[in-house]
């Protein structure tokens, strides 16, 4: 009975590794931290910044803020914190801008896809309708595909033509529909119009339903934003009164903001998590 027990045992302990094995593996392809913020970087149209010029832009508008708040105030507690908040400010505006271009690649994809539906129903091949999107396709997709016009003109290699419209678009909508074209050109048939008239139909019906509800969201999203602000501008008000300087500079001050701004900082966070929809992640790289 006991060789009995051991041996369930061990297969059990058997297993659970050979399940486990396959998470770790995936979790060895995950992105590193700089190769997320240079990929959030290119959904935010921002290819030509680095994250270290990211950083270093945060740091300097942190310590002129610094200079500035201290001169105020004559506070360095006050300073500190206004300063953080400046440090942050340029990695802010990133994610702003990362969501808008997001919002605005999902509006457009139905008319270029529409635009190589009419291309191909009227004779050009796979190819030629990617580029001419770079003319008359929708205003904010052409710059990539006419790059990708440029790279096929010297290449003709169709396949890692896509993969660098792929790395210059970073959008996981794009990333669907690029590889829904290469399957439909590696494996052929007449159906091709087919396909980009009901890929078309989907994107336009998914963006509809996302914008009604992130609509009905928003209020949430711009209660968390009023709300993390006014403490913030109260401060900045304060801190040209010496009186109300004084409260604040020293060690018992320095953790009330502190505490305050973790507060501010976890709070705004849940408060998006729960009126934020969720963002499509890029599984087709």
């Amino acid at each position: 009975m006991g060789a009995l027990l051991g041996l369930l045992l061990g297969v059990g302990l058997l297993m659970v590794l050979r399940a486990g094995s396959p998470k770790s593996a995936r979790s060895s392809d995950r992105l590193s931290l700089h190769q997320r913020a240079t990929e959030k970087l290119a959904q935010a149209g921002l290819s030509s910044i680095t994250p270290a010029r990211l950083a270093a832009s945060g740091f300097a508008l942190g310590l002129v803020v610094l200079l500035i708040m201290f001169v105020v105030s004559r506070s360095v507690v006050i300073a500190l914190v206004f300063a953080a908040l400046a440090g942050y400010t340029p990695f802010g505006l990133v994610g702003v801008r990362h969501r808008r271009r997001q919002d605005e690649l999902r509006d457009l994809w139905p008319d270029a896809v529409d635009n190589l539906a009419s291309a191909v129903r009227a004779g050009l091949s796979l190819p030629e309708a990617l580029s001419q999107l770079g003319v008359r396709g929708p205003e904010g997709l052409r710059p990539a595909f006419s790059e990708f016009g440029e790279d096929y003109r010297a290449t003709g290699r169709f396949s890692e033509c896509l993969d660098g419209l792929k790395a210059k678009l970073a959008d996981p909508v794009g990333d669907r529909v690029i590889e829904a074209l290469r399957t439909a050109r590696e494996v052929g048939g007449s159906d091709l119009g087919r396909l980009l008239r009901t890929l078309s139909a989907f994107l336009r019906e998914d963006a509809r339903t996302r914008a009604e509800l992130e609509s009905r969201q928003s209020w949430t999203i711009n209660a968390a934003r009023l709300a993390v602000a006014a403490p913030w501008i109260l401060l900045l008000l304060l801190s040209f009164r010496p009186e109300a300087v004084r409260a604040y500079d020293s060690a018992a001050g320095l953790v009330v903001l502190g505490f305050g701004a973790a507060l501010c900082l976890v709070s705004y966070r849940v408060m998006l998590k729960i009126g934020r929809l969720p963002r499509e992640e890029r599984v087709l790289r």
